[in-house]
């Protein structure tokens, strides 16, 4: 069914159409003649845009789309000549009618082709949009759906770690609960939006890191640095923690000593700049680490949320794992 917006539509665009095929310096007025041969090929537009376009040309029946429109003129044709220039202009027409008819198809075949394309390009134009719209859901289903494996995916590792502090009674075990309670609190309730303030996502950040040196303790060192934060930009939250995350537990598996990891954060007006740094000893799982759930799931949003606005560079060499994260950000 035809909407409002394109009914509108059509009536201007027939109108301006109609100007133009009436037009006459030398005598501007409009003839009735005029009037009826342009509905004539009005209304043959419309059949072929509402009838033979969705019947036949979009499910790709081509061959009874073109007869049907070879049909039409035909029939348009022989209206105007045996029958509307009949009565409109008796005797005024040679007895041999072909010089007319060339006439004819000279005035019929650009009408109908503007009248009719104008509704093709507005199909094409709806049938865009509906696959934006189809772009936009499906994008913001997989985001939702990579959204909701991050905190059942925290939460089940550091309920590990909470685990072991609690079987050996240490006396860390409430901070820890401490602090992944913030964490948490932070993940559930205030990163609900697309994307949260930067300086909020980097003190997140910050309470990731005492939460998961807590798990190191005496066993190496962790450097954590932050310059020229700004609060007037905004970033997509929890991509930076996965990061961080993957290099404690790359880190710890299989070493339980002489631990190192160094990680820096640095802006540069709309550009962001993580650093993370890690050694580790190689083990047999070390592939499944590396391509846990959260690493896997920080890239599929990372391009789904900065579509050429990042780039990502992960090396491992010589027992070293160093990720670098570009990214552009908006300002809030």
């Amino acid at each position: 069914m035809i909407s409002r917006k394109e009914f509108f539509f059509q009536i201007i665009l027939h109108l301006l159409v109609f100007l133009f095929y009436s037009y006459d310096r030398r005598h501007p007025e409009i003839d009735a003649s005029e009037v009826i041969f342009f509905l004539s090929y009005a209304l043959a537009s419309v059949v072929i845009a509402y009838y033979l376009m969705p019947r036949f040309l979009y499910q790709k029946r081509y061959l009874l789309f073109f007869t049907g429109v070879l049909v039409i003129i035909t029939v348009l044709i022989l209206l105007e000549e045996l029958v509307l220039e009949q009565i409109l202009f008796p005797g005024t027409r040679r007895a041999s009618r072909f010089p007319g008819v060339f006439y004819s198809l000279a005035k019929v075949i650009p009408i109908m082709a503007i009248l009719s394309g104008f509704k093709f390009a507005w199909d094409a134009l709806q049938k865009q949009s509906q696959i934006d719209e189809l772009k936009s859901a499906v994008k913001e289903s997989e985001l939702q759906f990579l959204r909701s494996q991050i905190n059942p995916h925290f939460l089940f590792n550091n309920l590990n770690n909470l685990y072991s502090y609690a079987l050996e009674n240490s006396p860390k075990t409430p901070e820890i609960i401490l602090e992944m309670s913030g964490v948490l609190r932070y993940m559930l309730y205030e990163c609900k939006e697309d994307y949260v303030p930067l300086k909020k996502e980097v003190d997140q950040v910050e309470n990731f890191i005492k939460l998961s040196k807590l798990q190191i303790e005496e066993r190496g060192k962790v450097r954590f640095t932050s310059e020229k934060i700004r609060s007037e930009y905004k970033i997509a939250p929890l991509i930076l923690i996965v990061f961080i995350e993957n290099a404690f537990k790359h880190s710890q598996s299989g070493q339980s000593s002489d631990i190192e990891i160094d990680i820096s954060l640095r802006q540069d007006k709309h550009k962001l700049e993580l650093s993370c740094e890690n050694n580790f000893i190689p083990s047999t799982d070390m592939e499944s680490i590396a391509k846990g759930i959260g690493l896997e799931n920080v890239k599929k949003r990372l391009q789904l949320l900065y579509p050429g606005k990042h780039e990502l560079e992960i090396i491992e060499k010589n027992n070293q794992f160093k990720v670098t994260l570009t990214m552009e950000l908006e300002k809030s």
